[in-house]
């Protein structure tokens, strides 16, 4: 029996996205550089030593540490989707071996976000075990799947965002890209704060009500540290499969017309 288009651009899929995948892991340490090193002094510096020299309470590790994981996850996303896209349809040109793949161009566009994502999520959760470490913090097992699902969203809402950026900015604008783009999102996404703590300061609260990565830090909270004022869960998970469907189609109309020019 000869095998369906279906079944071909599955395998295909599969094959694209496994061969990604290798590459991380002979990547390795540039890849954990990259996704350690930042979130490891802030965790280091916010979590333990203002901690321990009295500036701030004791109990913000616990804020912290579900806010960092979930910023990780996100960043990692996005900038593991970006980079990759910039590169690909500028100096390497590699992306024209995925357009002649039998695979159609819109899956191709979901396999750079799949594997943005999967990357995201390995960037989160290899900052729990360095948390733990660090910091003087305990989370309730019942919150973990609940949390796994959270991140799973917050690194795909993160890797959506990464495509409508690298099919959007000039390879020659990417540097001024992350210094636009990236860190707004980094500090107003909650990832050191309650949200709801912002009441006092209406502006900034509502501008951090913008950014998908809020709702990734929050959403965490709610199941890793529920003393902690936030946003309810389900508000959460809505907010972040909204932001999956609005930028993972912007993207993916970004990323046709970089494909077809």
């Amino acid at each position: 029996m000869s095998a369906t288009p279906t079944s071909v651009s599955v395998r295909t899929f599969r094959a694209i996205l496994w061969r990604d995948v290798f590459v991380t892991g002979s990547e390795l340490p540039s890849f954990l550089a990259q996704v350690l090193i930042q979130p490891f002094f802030t965790l280091f510096i916010f979590g333990k030593v203002l901690g321990d020299i009295g500036f701030v309470q004791g109990d913000f590790a616990a804020v912290l540490l579900p806010g960092i994981v979930a910023m990780n996850g996100f960043l990692g996303a996005l900038q593991n989707t970006t980079l990759p896209l910039v590169l690909d349809f500028s100096w390497t040109r590699e992306i024209e071996d995925r357009l002649l793949a039998p695979i159609p161009i819109p899956l191709v566009a979901v396999e750079k976000m799949v594997f943005g994502a999967l990357r995201g999520l390995l960037a989160a959760v290899l900052m729990v075990p360095i948390g733990f470490l660090l910091l003087d913090v305990t989370w309730p097992t019942s919150g973990l799947p609940a949390a796994l699902l959270v991140v799973c969203l917050g690194s795909l809402a993160g890797a959506s965002v990464g495509m409508v950026i690298g099919t959007s900015v000039p390879p020659r604008r990417i540097n001024i890209m992350f210094a636009v783009i990236l860190t707004p999102l980094l500090f107003t996404g909650s990832a050191q704060f309650p949200w709801s703590a912002l009441d006092h300061t209406r502006w900034f609260q509502l501008l951090c009500a913008l950014n998908p990565l809020t709702y990734v830090s929050e959403g965490m909270r709610a199941v890793l540290a529920p003393t902690v004022p936030h946003i309810p869960l389900g508000t959460c998970l809505l907010v972040l499969t909204i932001s999956i469907t609005a930028f993972g189609t912007l993207g993916m109309k970004g990323f046709m017309r970089r494909a077809l020019d």
